[in-house]
């Protein structure tokens, strides 16, 4: 593809997607993007990094799984009617038809095998926006009865990092 150089147009535009690419190629193969301060030094306030921040929210939201805690299973999503969750049964929208989805498995007297993650991968697309994988492992009595990998979009709300889009595969690997 030939460019005009000279005329100068299109150029930015140009580089811009450039940058784009080569930011999202690095991404892909698993390299964090550092955030650097003015003077080229990365930033003393950004307190805990999103990879701790999502694993503390997965550790809640099984905690809460595990001890029949709808309300709180349900605290890492976003509250949000354009929420979805992507599984078995298809797409699901909203926070509301994501709870009700949930919600049998949390009535009095039912089954629930006990929740853990595993193999939890970041990555930090920007400030506000952070994809997670993992997989999922359902187990009771020692005997894992389901298992799959899972990729989450979190979106930064005012600080917290909640999931903005669920979508869970069940593969009976490990």
């Amino acid at each position: 593809m030939a460019r005009n150089r000279s005329s100068g147009r299109g150029s930015s535009g140009f580089q811009a997607a450039t940058v784009a690419v080569f930011v999202a190629g690095l991404a892909m193969a698993g390299c964090r993007v550092e955030r650097l301060d003015n003077n080229g030094a990365p930033p003393t306030d950004e307190g805990p990094d999103l990879a701790e921040q999502v694993a503390s929210l997965l550790d809640r939201q099984a905690a809460a799984w595990n001890g029949g805690d709808l309300e709180g299973f349900m605290s890492a999503y976003s509250p949000s009617p354009t929420t979805t969750y992507i599984g078995s049964t298809g797409l699901i929208e909203g926070y509301d038809g994501i709870r009700e989805r949930y919600a049998p498995g949390f009535a009095q007297g039912a089954a629930r095998d006990s929740l853990r993650f595993e193999g939890l991968r970041v990555r930090e697309v920007d400030e506000r926006v952070g994809v997670a994988t993992a997989r999922y492992v359902l187990e009771r009595e020692g005997t894992v009865t389901s298992t799959g990998p899972f990729t989450l979009v979190l979106l930064n709300v005012e600080g917290a990092w909640l999931i903005v889009h669920d979508q869970s595969a069940e593969d009976g690997g490990s």
